[in-house]
């Protein structure tokens, strides 16, 4: 079960970088695509899945034996980090988590401020890095504790500054009033 769960999250910690930045860094040519938008990652990450499929052996031979009470812990928080994604799930709605309003006209998009979005601008990718964290802590697994950490470098440094560029495209003053209110990712004072 450890090993699937790891494999899993390696195979599919890839679709965030090769949807969200190329989505968010070229906004303008993914609108022109449209709904096609979607065969691009597909025909990165099927390569990349099969790869990290091929080559699991390799990828989980290194890993900790972390205490009973560290992998009680990696549940906590891959619970906590479904339960997050869930919430942000239900106040987005499935089309508005796909990325559906950044590429089409078909569903209307507007900001949300309610819930974790009052407290960090970005939860839904707040709640992929608990959901890493818990399972390097589950499995012990060294590439898991290292997506964990590339994910929040990967967030932080790329994904989120585009996404709060074609934001404040599509939003203008209203994004940009909630943006110097709420921190992006990490939780903190809540500016009024």
């Amino acid at each position: 079960m450890n090993d699937m769960l790891s494999i899993v999250t390696i195979m599919f910690w890839a679709l965030v970088p090769l949807f969200w930045i190329p989505v968010h860094g070229l906004p303008i040519f993914f609108r022109k695509l449209g709904i096609f938008t979607y065969i691009t990652p597909a025909i990165t990450w099927v390569p990349i899945a099969w790869l990290v499929y091929a080559n699991r052996d390799l990828l989980l031979k290194h890993a900790f034996d972390l205490p009973q009470m560290v992998r009680v812990m990696g549940w906590v928080l891959l619970i906590l980090g479904i339960v997050l994604q869930l919430w942000t799930l239900r106040l987005l709605g499935g089309w508005g988590i796909m990325g559906l309003p950044e590429v089409t006209k078909i569903v209307e998009s507007r900001i949300v401020t309610s819930g974790p979005f009052s407290v960090i601008r970005h939860p839904t990718y707040l709640s992929h890095t608990i959901m890493y964290a818990g399972v390097f802590l589950i499995t012990g697994v060294m590439v898991n504790g290292l997506i964990a950490l590339l994910d929040i470098v990967v967030i932080n440094a790329l994904v989120i500054p585009l996404e709060d560029r074609e934001l404040l495209e599509r939003f203008g003053d209203e994004y940009k009033t909630y943006r110097e209110r709420v921190p992006a990712y990490f939780p903190g004072r809540i500016r009024k």
